[in-house]
């Protein structure tokens, strides 16, 4: 069984690496929607796989670090794609976190990836 949890943030970015005249070179901001999803089996006695205010409380200090920021200034987002940003969220989630899924990453209400987690070797 898969839960989630659905956290918003907002920042502003630009995409450093992309082709010369691409706008989003330029600076800009999102409304991202992230949604936090951890896989288990019910707890028999508890009857849920997490306690939502556990998952709250674990994108607590993540929240902080990118609501209302400049990403780029971020170590580790220093290119924030969706997909950049997806993995950075899931490698502070994933200790606190077991059964971590997925970290789904929304920047436009059509636009946004999946991060599963590190790929194998």
């Amino acid at each position: 069984m898969e839960i989630f949890k659905r956290f918003t943030f907002e920042a502003a970015h630009r995409l450093p690496n992309v082709p010369e005249g691409h706008k989003c070179a330029r600076l800009h901001g999102h409304s991202f929607h992230v949604e936090v999803r951890i896989d288990g089996r019910p707890d028999p006695h508890t009857g849920w796989v997490m306690d939502f205010a556990d998952v709250k409380k674990a994108f607590a200090p993540i929240h902080d670090a990118l609501d209302h920021r400049y990403l780029n200034d971020i170590e580790g987002l220093e290119n924030p794609t969706s997909e950049a940003i997806a993995a950075w969220i899931w490698q502070r989630l994933e200790p606190s976190l077991p059964g971590l899924s997925a970290v789904v990453l929304r920047e436009t209400c059509t636009s946004g990836c999946i991060y599963r987690g590190p790929e194998e070797p």
